[in-house]
């Protein structure tokens, strides 16, 4: 569980995260949501450490992670697995190596150990067949569920995913959406997903928060979002031509 208490974030004098309040639960995917510059990102990189913020406190288990020492944080930061909007794979190593990198990097694992790990992460997103190929030999879905692999490596307790359907296809979004749902649930972690994919929402969303500049304008479970009376909501929602043809469905069901 992460709780983020009354966070407040500006840069230059410009306010990005006024008193921002979530509770972030475990086994659960925690969906941030907004419109681009709401402040999903800075808020995520205030979580993990990335920026400091100006007030306020990111609480990781009972322990508030902006009063840490190095230390402390350092340990905090091994328990994190991150999944980046690009992948962030790297090209010159093979998927097996770009799996086993935190590995090398962070633990006394042995090769052997490491490739162990390397092949069950891997196979739990259905790429066993994979290990020796490059990042450039594989498609864009793949390459995802190999930053998912590796950042599920290190059993991480806390598993952060930004837009991690950016770049794919509708289907191949369910399937990424889908595995990150079930390694939430199996693996018991708390995931945060920062995601403006309505899919994604409807999909996978156990608990939401809409931002809107800089502050929460909305919280609930995915059942709740398309019914919401948040105006700001509403229009983030119906965005598109076929969800604002979806709404006049529902509000002609509805009567």
């Amino acid at each position: 569980m992460i709780e983020v208490k009354n966070i407040c974030k500006s840069f230059n004098g410009k306010t990005v995260l006024k008193d921002i309040n979530i509770l972030f639960e475990k086994g659960k995917t925690n969906l941030i949501i907004g419109e681009s510059g709401s402040g999903k990102t800075v808020l995520m990189k205030t979580m993990v450490g990335l920026f400091t913020a100006d007030s306020g406190e990111v609480i990781y288990e009972g322990k508030n992670f902006n009063k840490l020492d190095f230390e402390d944080r350092k340990d905090i930061r091994k328990e994190i697995g991150m999944l980046f909007q690009g992948g962030a794979l790297f090209d010159s190593l093979t998927v097996e190596e770009n799996v086993m990198f935190p590995l090398s990097m962070f633990t006394n694992m042995t090769l052997a150990e490491q490739r162990d790990r390397a092949d069950f992460c891997l196979t739990r997103v259905n790429l066993q067949t994979a290990h020796k190929l490059y990042p450039a030999e594989i498609s864009g879905g793949m390459k995802k569920r190999v930053a998912i692999a590796r950042a599920i490596s290190m059993n991480p307790k806390y598993l952060f995913c930004d837009e991690p359907n950016s770049g794919l296809d509708p289907k191949t979004s369910i399937l990424i959406d889908n595995l990150i749902s079930e390694l939430t649930t199996e693996l018991n972690i708390t995931t945060i997903v920062i995601t403006h994919d309505m899919n994604s929402v409807m999909e996978i969303g156990d608990n939401i928060s809409f931002l809107y500049k800089g502050e929460i304008n909305w919280q609930g479970h995915r059942n709740e979002v398309m019914r919401t009376n948040s105006v700001e909501l509403n229009n983030f929602v119906y965005a598109s031509e076929f969800m604002k043809k979806l709404k006049q469905s529902l509000t002609h069901y509805g009567d």
